[in-house]
């Protein structure tokens, strides 16, 4: 279960907000004194110090939450009130950038969450932001946590506000090219420019001051995406090297597909089974989500018999959710929901130590995942089994995942992500670290991809493909690949196939129930189909 706290965002206002009561009337306890109008010294200062005090309980608690409908914590209600202010908003960027540590798993996606969950700021005070960069006495956490929360407006704000400035660009590119800064502040950095490259200008604008350089940053970061030794110089050069795909084109520079050798692999993640904002390495063997959303992906092969058995390489230590799911299993990424949050997937999250199944989650006595750890997954289908394990030591059998489920569905290896994480599969295209010693069919062996298949393009090639392919009249409006042989009933609506019309409780039209369907063949009259499930 992904951390998904989110209020309703209200309209984009940049007019400050000045009603209601002021920070130091919120966040007052009932023992002081005072109006609670005063802002002095001592009372900006007992704000920024009860700021502090609830971004800390945030963090503490927020990888606690296990509820499939959690409450929101009480800070986070409490700071969502004081940002409310355009002031408020200030002290809790200010404090974002102080408080949160770099070594906590879960810190840049806390300051995701908390930025997302806020409203939204005025001009002034993004302005404010962006001026913060100039200064001084700034530590490697100040610096990490500023360019995390750049790269979030940039996400959140793509558009109405020029937040990059020459100033901004100027930081970030200083950030990625020069050999002294931080490896956490270069990764952050990266991926602050990528998302200020959603809008066309934007992307130009970066585009050329990266071609002005001598030799282009990103080709150098781009060589470390392969590290062993360094997790944090691994995470950079994936990021590069996608840059170089998708945003920051450079002539004559191959795309990683064309260059990289699939000839051994025949399971992959499927780039056409994956939600909207994941991350997929050319080889197809790697995923990272660096979207506010819970981002989730299935390999390209499901089983229905026999033993079977993965690895995941473990190169962020924070959320994931990595497991099996059948087909039925459905990607809600902006609700938070992913492997293991239906009754059709079971996933293991190594970070807080749970196994997750139907959105509900078992304690696990393993050890926290880190950068480097070997997650194994099993699972025996005929005596219904699930084991996960990390760097070799099992878990306990799980098996609810089989309650009133046939093996006809089959499992496909499946993972989610929440923000900033990434770890890579192996199928059995190279040896496993942690073979189990219970036997175990290898998915690479039973496998076969053509070499079609293999090829993971860039996402604007992948779009391009699609605007280039014609669906036919009779297509299903849903999936625009079978055909719509389906009419509802009692509303009379069609334009839909058998198949996802089992997934359908609601006409997507009307949204009048369905109380019957009528299925049609051509040349053939209707035929009634009985009671919808």
């Amino acid at each position: 279960m992904g951390v998904c706290l989110c209020k309703d965002k209200v309209e984009l206002d940049y007019t400050n907000n000045d009603d209601g009561p002021d920070i130091y009337t919120l966040i007052r306890t009932p023992n002081e004194g005072g109006n609670g109008c005063s802002m002095n010294n001592n009372n900006n200062q007992r704000i920024s110090e009860r700021v502090d005090e609830l971004v800390k309980e945030t963090l503490d608690v927020i990888s606690t939450i296990v509820d499939d409908e959690p409450e929101t914590p009480n800070s986070m209600l409490l700071l969502h009130e004081i940002t409310d202010r355009p002031k408020g908003w200030l002290c809790l960027v200010r404090s974002l950038i102080r408080v949160i540590p770099i070594d906590h798993a879960m810190g840049p996606s806390v300051i995701t969450l908390l930025l997302d969950d806020s409203p939204l700021p005025s001009r002034e005070s993004v302005e404010q932001v962006a001026q913060m960069i100039t200064e001084t006495n700034t530590t490697i956490p100040h610096e990490r946590n500023l360019c995390v929360i750049l790269g979030c407006l940039a996400e959140k704000l793509a558009g109405p506000i020029a937040i990059l400035n020459d100033t901004t660009l100027s930081y970030l590119l200083n950030n990625i090219s020069s050999n002294e800064t931080p490896k956490d502040v270069k990764l952050f950095s990266l991926i602050a420019l990528e998302k200020f490259a959603q809008t066309a200008e934007n992307k130009s604008t970066i585009k050329k001051k990266l071609l002005s350089y001598a030799e282009h940053p990103l080709l150098h970061l781009e060589t470390h995406s392969n590290d062993i030794d360094d997790y944090t110089l691994r995470q950079i050069g994936f990021c590069a090297k996608w840059s170089l795909d998708n945003y920051f084109l450079v002539e004559d520079r191959k795309y990683s597909y064309q260059t990289v050798d699939a000839e051994k692999i025949n399971v992959m993640l499927n780039t056409k089974d994956v939600s909207e904002y994941l991350k997929i390495s050319a080889d197809g063997l790697e995923a990272r989500c660096d979207s506010y959303s819970f981002e989730s992906v299935r390999s390209t092969i499901s089983v229905k018999t026999g033993a079977w058995y993965y690895e995941c390489l473990i190169i962020t230590s924070g959320v994931m959710q990595i497991g099996w799911a059948q087909k039925e299993s459905h990607f809600l990424s902006s609700d938070g929901y992913g492997i293991g949050d239906d009754s059709y997937s079971v996933s293991f999250d190594g970070c807080r130590k749970l196994i997750w199944h139907n959105a509900k989650s078992t304690p696990i006595n393993l050890p926290r995942w880190k950068p480097g750890s070997i997650c194994g997954c099993y699972i025996d289908l005929d005596a219904k089994q699930v084991i996960f394990s990390l760097d070799g030591c099992e878990g306990f059998v799980f098996d609810e995942v089989f309650i009133d489920k046939s093996n006809e569905l089959g499992f496909f290896p499946a993972a989610s992500y929440m923000s900033f994480q990434q770890c890579r599969f192996n199928f059995g295209s190279e040896p496993f670290v942690y073979p189990p010693s219970r036997p175990f069919n290898i998915f690479n062996d039973k496998a076969v991809l053509t070499p079609q298949d293999k090829i993971v393009l860039p996402r604007h090639l992948y779009l391009e493909e699609l605007r280039k392919l014609s669906v036919s009249d009779d297509s299903c409006s849903l999936c625009f690949d079978a055909l719509a042989t389906i009419q509802l009933l009692p509303c009379n609506h069609t334009g839909f196939c058998s198949s996802c019309t089992k997934l359908l409780s609601n006409c997507p039209i009307c949204r009048a129930d369905i109380v019957n369907i009528i299925e049609t063949t051509i040349n053939q009259e209707p035929q009634s189909n009985g009671q919808a499930s």
